[in-house]
């Protein structure tokens, strides 16, 4: 694409929005440099559960972005065939067995978006979702959205990198915490932990949970819900289930290895945070997790723990992302949201348009983050 009105832009963070901006940024000609303070993928984008969905009820304009990131993924997906890190096999969701139950209500505002819904007694579950176990669907019944899915988003990330390297970009990993670098009230680049200067004529703040300190900073106020997560990893078993579960005490998504990806609500709550920053899952939360997972499944697998991933979850205050520039610091743009794996592609793609082309991307126009001023 020509006409930019930028030549070069810097990122800050190698996770799925820095990655896929930088990718986008590359297309179009921009010189891009990302800097990152470890290897790619490793804050919250390496431990993300990384479903793919608009699934249940949230603003309209929420929904729409989501679905427009569930587009481009199928569009990728029809690029890469054969790729074992993005699947399209559907998703399960039902609620627990009390009032708090929404199925029904859920389900029929899904069918009047237009969202692809099915709602599925326990023994329907049992005959069309292979894996599950129908007798753990409560009496309301279960919907399913065929067409959502899951990405491994560090393979996403480093297929991604690969194409910035491959036009030119500048990938700077163990860089250390960076900084935006300002000079007459605007951003121009960074500055590495190290003193070294980057500069660009754009910049792009992509550090999950860390951007609303680094707003904070340069006096923007960003709200912030960030709690601490747990996702447990569990060992490849030969297991057929394909399908996303989530359920009233875990959520379930498969990989590309055979292993399955366990966290639910309940088990973050249970995180221990200790005074020196560090976090701690107890063995007993961990193993209530595979606990939960078995008995939702059918056949009955042997579950055993690969790893334990803890970190902070990037959750804007009000739930709904924050995108766009900053506009008490021309040429600053942040990127923070807790569905990354589904906004990833699409709001790479918008945020490169804006930072590029100056184009206040309308998909994005209800996440900007001067709607925390008030």
């Amino acid at each position: 694409m020509t006409g930019t009105l930028i030549k070069t832009a810097v990122v800050i963070g190698g996770g799925i929005f820095g990655i896929s901006t930088a990718a986008h940024l590359a297309r179009m000609g921009v010189a891009v440099t990302v800097l990152n303070d470890g290897p790619l993928a490793n804050g919250a984008s390496g431990r993300s559960l990384a479903w793919l969905n608009s699934a249940r009820r949230r603003s309209l304009p929420y929904h729409a972005l989501r679905l427009a990131g569930i587009a481009r993924y199928r569009l990728l997906a029809d690029q890469h065939p054969a790729a074992d890190w993005l699947r399209f096999d559907g998703a399960l969701t039902w609620d627990a067995e009390d009032a708090s139950n929404e199925i029904a209500e859920v389900y029929r505002y899904e069918r009047d978006l237009g969202y692809p819904a099915e709602l599925l007694t326990g023994p329907q579950v049992a005959a069309r979702v292979a894996g599950v176990d129908g007798a753990a669907v409560t009496s309301a019944g279960a919907i399913f959205n065929g067409n959502e899915g899951w990405v491994d988003l560090p393979s996403l990330i480093h297929l991604l990198a690969a194409e910035i390297t491959a036009a030119g970009g500048v990938i700077l990993t163990d860089a250390g915490r960076a900084t935006p670098l300002l000079r007459a009230g605007r951003a121009c680049g960074a500055v590495c932990a190290d003193g070294r200067e980057v500069l660009g004529d754009a910049v792009l703040i992509a550090t999950g949970p860390a951007v609303p300190a680094m707003a904070a900073a340069q006096g923007v106020a960003i709200g912030d819900d960030t709690p601490i997560a747990l996702l447990v990893e569990t060992e490849p078993s030969d297991h057929p289930l394909r399908a996303v579960l989530n359920t009233p005490r875990i959520a379930v998504r498969p990989t590309p290895n055979g292993a399955f990806y366990l966290d639910s609500g309940w088990s973050e709550e249970e995180v221990i945070r200790h005074g020196d920053g560090s976090y701690e899952a107890p063995a007993s939360t961990v193993q209530g997790l595979i606990d939960e997972a078995i008995k939702v499944l059918d056949p009955k697998p042997a579950l055993k723990v690969k790893a334990v991933h803890l970190g902070p979850k990037p959750i804007p205050g009000g739930g709904e992302p924050v995108f766009g520039e900053l506009q008490a610091l021309p040429g600053c743009f942040v990127a923070f949201s807790h569905s990354g794996a589904t906004l990833g592609l699409i709001v790479g793609e918008a945020l490169a348009e804006e930072m590029a082309l100056g184009h206040r991307h309308p998909l994005l126009a209800t996440f900007r983050p001067e709607r925390f001023k008030s």
